[in-house]
């Protein structure tokens, strides 16, 4: 039987009166709509706190998120909450589960396979998703994002960003720069070999490859094509 635990993730439950209202002026993308979607928690300035999933179950909406930060996650949104009659809590009878080989609705990209929720049980699958995203050129988690700039995250290319839902924490800063076409670095996946140890935000051995900050023009012309063929 193929594993599709991801263990390393964790899913929060927010629950009561217009959650989703109450979610669409905190985060990068538009909850309104379809979901899943990708997004983010941003600072005031829109560097990146955290990035999530988000799913809808019934009216209640639930985050996939790292299992590692899922508490602070919960504890940042609900400063936010003040005394709105909202729940937000992490759902220990939720795991996250990744098909592979079923086609994809990953709202990422469509390559990464199919994502979706049920009961916390089966093998991990957690070693077979880092190397299968990161083949794409998709960076996700703390380790990789933490404190950059959210369109430095290829969220614009990787639809974890809405330009016209209206305000959210760090909406000015994310929107002059998509406006200015101001993106002067990236997140990009190298070889291991390649990677600047001053730019280098994760380093995965056992894979070869490295996740690193680059200056745009420091990017080779064959890696933003790989790139931007992917997203």
């Amino acid at each position: 039987m193929t594993a599709t635990l991801l263990s390393n993730r964790a899913v929060i439950r927010l629950s009561g009166e217009d959650v989703r209202g109450f979610l669409q002026g905190l985060v990068t993308n538009d909850v309104g709509k379809d979901l899943p979607v990708w997004a983010a928690l941003l600072t005031p300035q829109g560097k990146v706190l955290f990035d999530f999933l988000v799913w809808a179950d019934g009216d209640d909406l639930l985050l996939d998120c790292e299992v590692d930060h899922a508490d602070a996650l919960a504890k940042r949104l609900s400063i936010y909450r003040l005394r709105r009659p909202i729940t937000i809590a992490r759902d220990p009878a939720l795991g996250v589960h990744w098909h592979p080989e079923v086609s994809g609705d990953d709202p990422r990209l469509p390559a990464l396979g199919n994502r979706s929720l049920g009961a916390p049980d089966g093998e991990s699958a957690d070693a077979a998703w880092l190397a299968h995203r990161l083949s794409l050129g998709v960076c996700e988690g703390s380790a990789e994002l933490a404190d950059l700039l959210w369109l430095e995250c290829n969220a614009a290319e990787l639809n974890g960003v809405s330009f016209t839902k209206g305000c959210y924490v760090g909406q000015e800063n994310t929107a002059r720069m998509n406006w200015r076409q101001k993106v002067n670095r990236r997140l990009v996946v190298v070889p291991l070999a390649e990677s600047d140890p001053a730019r280098q935000r994760a380093a995965y051995r056992e894979l070869g490859v490295a996740v690193d900050h680059r200056r745009v023009e420091d990017i080779s012309a064959e890696r933003k094509a790989a790139w931007m063929t992917e997203a």
